[in-house]
């Protein structure tokens, strides 16, 4: 039985010789990879933190101090006096509520009108569908100094209620300022929701429509509460352009007092001498609501990166 067996295991092809299975990289490569990207990354935030820390330190140091010794100097005293002159001398909590009044409805209406053509071009088939959506989003490529000449013009003739603007035209009022930050940042909301809108399930929409949910409804209280990340990120994004913006407030706007608050750095400004370490305090003040923003909205604002990255 066994010298059967043997020669029938004799008799047997041979078997192919199967490719041996590739090397794992070594944990030696791959933990020196980490490091090399955690070193870069550090490289990369150093360098973009590094005009912040110098304003904070310009900020702190009297002008004496830095008329004596230089800016590259070690410090002979650090404090906060700039601050505060800062914050008194050039009207901040004036400037910070006009800066509230001009930002706030900007971001709501863009964030507003832009969802409503987002949701028309997204969840609804037309042959101009694609083309409607190329048009809102190419006014973002037109630079704003090729419009501001017959813009210019066109605020100076365009008349308003006296309850919208003293002037009782568009030109230096808070509303023209609101309507120009409207009308440039809807084209890139429309872009990022109609894309996110394209990932929502269309049974969703189709099951509505069943039960007898008419558009407005769909729009209201189906699409729009599906849409919080992306509102979240955008909202963020807006909040900080627009409350950053100087451009328009400066050429739209003529009383002084009506300008929002990066307009009221000017004011720190002499004209026969200027401080940089008192504007540089200003500068920092100014940049706190942005950060207040950020930080309350981070969560959102880190979720919402990723929108329409990928397909569910």
């Amino acid at each position: 039985m066994s010298a059967t067996t043997a020669t029938d295991l004799g008799d047997l092809p041979d078997l192919p010789k199967t490719a041996a299975p590739a090397r794992r990289p070594r944990d030696g490569s791959r933990k020196r990879r980490g490091i090399g990207r955690h070193v870069f990354l550090a490289a990369v935030s150093v360098g973009w933190l590094i005009p912040l820390l110098w304003a904070l330190f310009t900020s702190m140091r009297s002008y004496s101090d830095t008329a004596e010794h230089g800016y590259l100097s070690w410090p002979h005293g650090l404090g906060f006096d700039n601050f505060t002159t800062a914050f008194d001398q050039s009207g901040m909590p004036h400037f910070f509520w006009n800066s509230l009044l001009i930002t706030v409805p900007a971001v709501l209406l863009t964030l507003l009108f832009a969802s409503a053509v987002a949701f028309f071009v997204s969840r609804f088939d037309f042959r101009f569908n694609i083309a409607l959506l190329m048009l809102f989003t190419a006014g973002n490529l037109l630079p704003a100094q090729v419009v501001i000449t017959p813009l210019y013009k066109l605020y100076l003739q365009l008349p308003l209620p006296g309850f919208l603007s003293g002037s009782g035209y568009f030109y230096d009022s808070a509303f023209g300022v609101i309507t120009i930050h409207v009308a440039y940042q809807c084209g890139f909301c429309v872009f990022v929701l109609s894309n996110y809108m394209r990932t929502i399930p269309r049974e969703i929409s189709e099951a509505a429509l069943v039960d007898g949910a008419p558009v407005w409804r769909q729009y209201f209280q189906i699409i729009l509460p599906l849409c919080r990340p992306a509102f979240a990120a955008l909202a963020t994004l807006e909040s900080i352009w627009i409350y950053n913006d100087f451009f328009w407030s400066l050429i739209l706007m003529e009383t002084g007092d009506k300008r929002p608050i990066t307009s009221a750095l000017a004011g720190l400004s002499g004209e026969y001498f200027t401080n940089p370490n008192l504007i540089a305090a200003g500068a920092l003040l100014t940049c706190v609501p942005t950060l207040a923003i950020y930080l309350v909205l981070q969560r959102h604002f880190v979720g919402g990166l990723t929108i329409g990255a990928s397909k569910t």
